[in-house]
C-alpha cells in the first residue's frame, strides 16, 4: 500500500514540476533585456527565413541557450548536492557549502588568467578539465578531514573554510589579472547562465548526461547504502568502489556548473530538501529525475528574476539563488534541531 502511495506522489511531483518548468520555459523566453512582443518571439522560433532579423538572433541565439542552460546546469546541481548528501548522510552537505564549487572556481579562474596572458583560447573542454581539478582537489581535502572530524558540524563548517580560502586566493588572481581579463573573470566569478553558447551547451550536455547515465547505475546501490554500510555490504556493494563512484559523479556534475556558470550557491542543498518534503521518500529512483526537475525548476525561476526583476540591470544567478535557498537551509537545519531534540527526550 505504502509502494503504491509513493509512486503516485512521484508521479505527480514530476507531473508538476514538468507543468511548472514548462510556465518557466515561456516565461524566459519571453523575458529579457530587449522587448520583444511575444507573437515575434513565436513566429522567430519557427521562421526558415534565410536572413534571419536582429530578434531571431536574440532568440536563437542568446535567449534559448541561456534558458536551456539554466535547465541543464540547474538540474545537475541538484544531483549533485543530491550524491553529496548521500554520501556523508547529511541533507546539509551540498558543492557549494563543501566548497566544490570554490575549488573549481579558483582552478578555472588561475587557468584563463594563465591562458587570456599568453593569448591562448580556452576551449570549453578545458574549463570542464580545470574545474574537475578544482572540484577534485577540494573533495579530497574534505575526504581528508573527515577521517579526524567525525563530528558533521565540523566536517561542514571545514567545507565552508575550504571555500571561503578558495574564494579569497581567487579574488586576489583576478585583482592582480590583466585589465582586459578582469570583466570577463569578474562577471563569471559572481554566477551567471549568460553569454553561454550553443557549442558550450552541447558539450556540457554531454558531461551532464555521462554523469547521469552513471548515476542511474548506482541507484541500487545508494538504495542500500542510505540504509547503512552493513547492510549494503550484505547486499553485495563494494563500500570503496561505491564511495569513489559517487564522489567522481558528484564532482563532475559540480565542476561542470562552475565551468560554464560560475559557483552557483544553495540549489544542492535547498532543492533536494524540497524534493523530500514533496515525495516524503527517500528512494534514489524517485529523488533523481525529481531532484534533476526540481533543480532545472528552481534555476530557471531564479534566473528569470535575476533578469526580470531590476530590468535592464541584472543580478548574478548566485544573488538569487541564496535569497531563495537560504531561508530553506535555516528551515531544514531548525527541523534537525528539533528533531535532535525530540529523540533525546525520548
Amino acid at each position: 500500500m505504502k509502494n503504491q502511495i509513493d509512486r503516485r506522489r512521484f508521479f505527480f511531483c514530476l507531473a508538476f514540476l514538468v507543468f511548472v518548468l514548462s510556465i518557466l520555459l515561456v516565461l524566459n523566453l519571453l523575458s529579457g533585456s530587449t522587448c520583444i512582443p511575444s507573437r515575434a518571439v513565436f513566429s522567430a522560433l519557427f521562421s526558415t527565413t534565410p536572413e534571419p532579423t536582429a530578434e531571431m538572433r536574440i532568440i536563437r541565439q542568446i535567449r534559448l541557450p541561456r534558458l536551456f542552460s539554466a535547465a541543464l546546469l540547474g538540474g545537475a546541481l541538484s544531483v549533485s548536492g543530491y550524491l553529496l548528501q548521500t554520501f556523508f548522510a547529511n541533507p546539509i552537505a551540498g558543492p557549494f557549502v563543501l566548497g566544490i564549487s570554490s575549488g573549481a572556481k579558483l582552478t578555472v579562474a588561475l587557468t584563463m588568467i594563465f591562458c587570456l596572458a599568453r593569448g591562448i583560447s580556452l576551449t570549453s573542454l578545458g574549463m570542464v578539465t580545470a574545474a574537475f581539478c578544482g572540484a577534485l582537489l577540494s573533495m579530497m581535502v574534505v575526504l581528508f578531514a573527515s577521517r579526524w572530524l567525525k563530528n558533521m558540524a565540523f566536517l561542514i563548517v571545514c567545507g565552508v573554510m575550504i571555500g571561503y580560502i578558495c574564494s579569497a586566493v581567487t579574488e586576489v588572481a583576478v585583482t592582480f589579472a590583466d585589465d582586459s581579463n578582469i570583466v570577463n573573470l569578474h562577471n563569471w566569478s559572481m554566477g551567471s547562465f549568460s553569454g553561454i553558447e550553443w557549442k558550450d551547451l552541447t558539450i556540457a550536455g554531454v558531461f551532464v548526461l555521462l554523469a547521469m547515465a552513471g548515476t542511474v547505475f548506482l541507484i541500487k546501490p545508494i538504495n542500500a547504502y542510505r540504509l547503512g554500510e552493513s547492510y549494503a555490504r550484505s547486499m553485495g556493494v563494494n563500500i570503496l568502489s561505491f564511495r569513489v563512484e559517487l564522489i567522481l559523479l558528484a564532482s563532475i556534475l559540480a565542476a561542470t556548473v562552475t565551468a560554464f556558470a560560475g559557483p552557483i550557491s544553495f540549489v544542492g542543498i535547498a532543492v533536494p530538501h524540497l524534493i523530500r518534503s514533496m515525495l516524503r521518500s527517500e528512494r534514489p529512483h524517485y529523488m533523481l529525475p525529481t531532484c534533476f526537475l526540481g533543480g532545472a525548476v528552481f534555476c530557471l525561476f531564479c534566473d528569470w528574476i535575476a533578469r526580470s526583476l531590476f530590468a535592464p540591470t541584472e543580478l548574478s544567478i548566485s544573488t538569487v539563488t541564496a535569497l531563495f535557498g537560504a531561508p530553506i537551509v535555516i528551515r531544514l537545519m531548525l527541523s534537525r534541531r528539533r528533531e535532535d531534540r525530540t529523540n533525546g527526550c525520548a
